[in-house]
């Protein structure tokens, strides 16, 4: 076998062990309820992750499948986050802002990247608003307005959201924040693209969000960035 062989197969066999690895662990999950969160829910049982999903409220969940591991808590509460990864390969965020509560982003945040960094975990896989700048943006005017709209309306939780960026971005984790324009809570799939400068559609599916993140799991194209994701008119 020649080294060129040698390397290639070497490759394979060490994609198919991280493969193995990531269906026999759990994937922390947090905001696998709500509107569009089930869909997650349902598209790593498509691919048949096992899964621990963290809930308020356990009681409202009625979904059950030998796949799924339910842990109650809250994403503030840094020893429920803890019990939540202690055990995962990686973790997914779809968190949403609780209505009438002190903007919650940031502080779900610090406590993921700490458990993550205590019990050595790296990938994250997290969403976001198109209200978010980097500075490899280069939005078009109604993304422009549409942020300015949020900072006008949402002043604290949309300053939140990007203080969340600015900690990820200055941590040790191997993550990739999703930026989002309308989701709908649909299970039909169309055309998507992604950006990471500007944001081109106006909506994207809950199923092929779902899809997206679920892909990232293995997929490493975006590591340590914030792309935009949209569904596309064919």
């Amino acid at each position: 076998m020649t080294v060129s062989a040698r390397i290639i197969r070497y490759a394979h066999i060490s994609l198919q062990t991280k493969e193995i690895i990531m269906k026999t662990t759990p994937i922390a999950v947090i905001g696998g309820t709500g509107k569009t969160g089930h869909y997650l829910v349902q598209e790593l049982l498509k691919k048949e992750y096992p899964m621990k999903l963290l809930l308020r409220t356990p009681e409202n969940f009625t979904l059950q499948n030998p796949l799924i591991e339910i842990i109650k808590g809250d994403a503030r509460d840094f020893d429920a986050i803890n019990h939540l990864i202690k055990g995962c390969s990686a973790v997914i965020s779809k968190i949403g802002q609780p209505v009438g509560e002190k903007s919650i982003f940031t502080d779900a945040t610090n406590n993921i990247i700490k458990s993550m960094n205590g019990h050595g975990i790296k990938r994250y896989i997290a969403i976001t608003g198109v209200n978010v700048d980097t500075p490899f943006d280069h939005k078009n005017e109604k993304v422009k307005a549409a942020t300015d709209w949020m900072y006008q309306n949402y002043p604290k939780t949309t300053q939140d959201k990007q203080d969340e960026y600015e900690i990820l971005v200055n941590s040790n984790l191997d993550w990739i924040l999703v930026r989002l324009p309308l989701i709908i809570p649909t299970s039909e799939h169309f055309k998507t693209e992604t950006n990471l400068t500007d944001c081109k559609g106006e909506q994207i599916s809950a199923a092929d969000l779902s899809e997206f993140l679920v892909s990232q799991i293995e997929d490493e194209t975006y590591t340590k960035q914030s792309p935009f994701l949209y569904n596309v008119k064919e």
